[in-house]
């Protein structure tokens, strides 16, 4: 078993960095913490280039990781990773914008026939028939030291991600397609990918899309508060204020600290302080004028005709992604057709997806083409 190199020392991450300097790309992940704060703590990073050739870092330990960002902020070098983008908010969070470019291995494998989410240690298993050492799941990445066990759990994040990578690479290049997702990895190094807005978070609270417009005003408003109180404080979003709660305030708009206690879950001494703020956030987001109220986000309404057309194209999407071995969650989902039937645009339309469904979807559309059964089987 390959030993990690632990990195805790300004001199050893100098010469780790030497070490991986020159490298055509490298494999990374992190280990992070987030459940008391806002911001993720960044607690490990992993890098390889080779099964042989493995770093742990430890960012607690080094003040300076000056050398670290000049190796993965250099753009001859292509940054692999699984399922990237909680690792790459944390380092648009740290150094402004995500190191590129990069390669997915999560998004790459959805085109060599693979689930579109399928996990990383799912893939080990089904690549090299390896299963993946679980017991350090629940591990607390901030506390130190970390154990033997723990650092070789954290190094196979990286061990096996060069095996996939290499893999990849070369089953890709032989198909044609080792360009096909430049346009997906260009978008996972956009930095706006990664900035919040507050005046936009209400839109991920569940139960948002039940509210009307006049009770959306407010659930903006109140969203918007807590999101710039919890980055103030380095707090969790739901010990500012749940959603739940949020819900409700923008339902009922409690006229006065009677009706506000009255509210399920509204108790507690931080509850207690926030009752005069809270009143006037409710006040002022009923004064903003109805040309300007949030509409809600509604689903797709089909006829009858319209989800019979969508059920059709669902079957053309699948018989082309298996014709082309890729997963057909990767060319569009159900709800994209969708919206696709609703007279809305979709990347199934672009790039690499169009070549492979796109334009059999608008042929079929169009008239030009039609699915049949010929000896048992479905066929365009």
């Amino acid at each position: 078993m390959t030993e990690p190199h632990f990195i805790d020392t300004p001199q050893a991450l100098v010469a780790a960095c030497a070490a991986l300097h020159g490298q055509p790309w490298l494999a990374l992940d992190t280990e992070f913490v987030r459940e008391k704060t806002y911001q993720a703590k960044l607690c490990l990073i992993q890098i390889a280039a080779s099964e042989h050739q493995v770093f742990c870092i430890d960012p607690l330990a080094l003040d300076d990781l000056d050398p670290l960002w000049a190796l993965l902020y250099d753009p001859s070098v292509t940054k692999v990773l699984h399922s990237a983008q909680q690792d790459l908010e944390i380092f648009t969070q740290v150094q402004g914008a995500p190191p590129a470019p990069l390669f997915d291995t999560q998004i790459a494998a959805a085109l060599l026939g693979y689930s579109e989410q399928i996990g990383y240690a799912h893939l080990v298993q089904q690549l090299f028939a390896i299963e993946l050492d679980k017991s350090q799941v629940r591990t607390d990445w901030a506390q130190r030291p970390l154990s033997t066990e723990q650092l070789r759990y954290a190094a196979d994040d990286v061990i096996y991600l060069c095996r996939i990578y290499q893999w990849q690479h070369q089953a890709l290049s032989e198909r044609g397609r080792l360009t096909w997702l430049d346009e997906d990895f260009a978008a996972l190094a956009d930095p706006q990918r990664y900035q919040i807005d507050p005046q936009q978070v209400w839109r991920r609270i569940k139960g948002a899309q039940r509210l009307k417009p006049a009770q959306l005003v407010v659930l903006q408003t109140l969203a918007a508060w807590r999101e710039h109180e919890a980055q103030r404080c380095d707090l969790p979003r739901r010990w500012i204020a749940d959603d739940n709660l949020l819900i409700d305030l923008a339902r009922i708009q409690p006229r006065d600290e009677q009706q506000l206690s009255r509210l399920r879950g509204f108790d507690g001494e931080r509850r207690q302080n926030q009752k005069a703020l809270l009143l006037g956030l409710i006040a002022e987001a009923q004064t903003v004028p109805e040309a300007q109220w949030p509409q809600p986000q509604r689903a797709v309404k089909l006829a009858l005709e319209q989800e019979a057309l969508v059920d059709a194209l669902q079957a053309l999407v699948r018989l082309c992604a298996a014709e082309h071995e890729v997963s057909p969650g990767s060319l569009a989902a159900r709800r994209d057709l969708e919206r696709l039937v609703h007279g809305e645009d979709i990347e199934l339309l672009h790039g690499w997806r169009k070549a492979l469904a796109g334009e059999r979807v608008q042929e079929f559309l169009a008239g030009a083409s039609a699915l049949r059964v010929s000896s048992g089987q479905l066929v365009i």
